[in-house]
């Protein structure tokens, strides 16, 4: 995948100078060998260990020069909760804590760490700096045990510093017809997220001002070829489609500029379809499918829901309409429903923006409900099929109409069974979904994309939004638990 933060992770040992520094030199060294045991890349740790201030600069120096770009408070012992926070505000980038856990009952008579109370100082020293910090559900730990929790984090670091360092890159204005898609944009300039809005016309000078690098274009040409085989079924449309991914690709490299990592959210109907003569389906699939997400209808958090759940697995995503219920006589007798009942299950949908591999089978199509105002010949390049069984997790960061952000994150799993039905399609079910969509959903007023990731990250996501400052975060509640507002005398 490209387009995304390599994670710079730095394990830095904090001790109380009224115990022995070599408890946490030793603790750090037992988890850094358990590190390399279990292959954890890009972890390293820092060879001062935190007393006071000035180790506190000295460590600081090394993450600097080392390009660190996220941390862990190691608390081998106690720790001085001063230097040790004063670290992490200096530092800027994501910071969680973990503390050990003592050993056994030898060394509770000389060697005892006392690290669990010295998380409470920790916290407390956090909340009066202001710092935003991930501190597990568990964070005491032994040295296996803190492994998964680096995997988390790393994760989780990966999700802050993308967004922190993202432009999102939209063509033509919001369309009228989907007025969901239209939210403010100040909240995206909160995150840290740059924005770039451009017009269609912008796009199609784009387009062919590519058009005589014919080489490029052949060989983009050729790499689709290769992965369609015989499912590319419109061949006098590709070279085009080569045009607009070498057009769009073109205009990433040169219009991140102070970002590191760029999305698209593209105006792709009704007007695109009679100037360029295609459907761009294809194309924003391969690039979503290599780390660049390009959303559809100039979904603008759209397309950063879609770059959050990329960070998140290191996988491919998706952006999907919250489409159509799952008519009972499609649902073969005994189907395994993945916890979820009828009502639960619906069909997320779009005209062809999931890549390939993220497909049970696909191939290029013309887009049904385009052609209904249009010719079919003007409406090639979708990318049709059905979507591939497996884990998901449904998600999306949104600014409401008073430019507050709100988020949801379900997980859930797209079925096995026939959609019987048009598009990139995929029925999905997620335990408890009829309550959280007319509850929240609808009831808090989402639009209606939604991203989804191929793998179940709802941990790694809800803890990324909350170092991002976002508080409004919702989950399906399960039976017996109302909602905010749920009628009880309705269930």
């Amino acid at each position: 995948m490209i387009n995304q933060p390599t994670v710079k992770l730095g394990i830095v040992g904090v001790s109380r100078d009224c115990f022995p520094i070599t408890l946490t030199q030793a603790r750090v060294a037992a988890l850094m060998a358990e590190v390399k045991k279990a292959g954890l890349p890009e972890v390293y740790d820092c060879p001062v260990t935190i007393e006071n201030e000035k180790d506190t600069m000295q460590a600081l120096d090394w993450a600097k020069a080392n390009g660190i770009n996220a941390v862990c408070m190691f608390l081998g012992n106690f720790g001085p909760e001063g230097p040790t926070t004063m670290f992490v505000q200096k530092f800027q980038g994501p910071a969680m804590v973990l503390a050990a856990k003592e050993e056994g009952k030898e060394g509770l008579a000389s060697d005892r760490g006392d690290a669990l109370c010295g998380v409470l100082n920790f916290s407390y020293s956090v909340g009066l700096r202001r710092l935003k910090v991930y501190i597990p559900e568990y964070p005491n730990v032994s040295p296996a045990e803190a492994v998964k929790e680096l995997a988390d984090f790393r994760n989780i670091a990966r999700v802050v510093i993308g967004v922190r360092n993202l432009k999102v890159i939209g063509f033509g204005p919001r369309p009228f017809d989907f007025l969901a898609c239209n939210a403010p944009i100040q909240p995206l300039y909160d995150l840290g997220v740059e924005v770039q809005e451009n017009s269609e016309l912008d796009l199609k000078c784009q387009f062919e001002k590519v058009a005589s690098r014919k080489a490029e274009i052949a060989a983009i040409a050729e790499d689709m070829k290769n992965e369609l085989g015989s499912r590319h079924t419109y061949p006098e449309i590709i070279d085009k489609m080569a045009q607009l991914e070498l057009a769009l690709l073109d205009w990433y490299e040169n219009n991140r500029g102070a970002c590191n990592y760029a999305v698209f959210a593209d105006k792709c109907w009704p007007a695109w379809q009679p100037v360029f003569g295609f459907e761009p389906c294809y194309v924003n699939s391969r690039l979503t499918g290599r780390g660049i997400p390009v959303a559809c209808e100039v979904d603008l958090y759209g397309a950063v829901s879609e770059f959050m759940c990329e960070c998140a697995t290191e996988k491919p995503a998706t952006l999907l309409d919250i489409n159509n219920s799952v008519p009972a006589d499609v649902i073969p007798a005994g189907a395994d429903l993945a916890g979820a009942d009828l009502r639960d299950l619906y069909m997320g949908f779009h005209c062809g923006n999931t890549c390939s591999g993220c497909m049970k089978e696909c191939s290029i199509k013309y887009q049904l409900i385009q052609a209904r105002l249009m010719s079919p010949e003007i409406t090639k390049g979708t990318l049709e099929g059905q979507i591939l069984p497996g884990k998901s997790t449904m998600f999306r960061i949104q600014s409401n109409s008073d430019s507050k952000l709100v988020s949801y994150i379900a997980q859930g799993e797209f079925l096995d069974i026939d959609p019987c039905s048009f598009g990139g399609i995929g029925i999905h079910a997620i335990p408890g979904f009829a309550r959280f969509y007319r509850h929240v959903l609808v009831g808090k007023r989402f639009p209606h994309h939604g991203a989804y990731a191929f793998e179940h990250c709802g941990k790694v996501l809800f803890e990324a939004l909350k170092m991002l400052g976002v508080t409004d975060i919702n989950t399906p509640l399960p039976a017996g638990q109302l909602y905010p507002g749920e009628n009880p005398f309705a269930i």
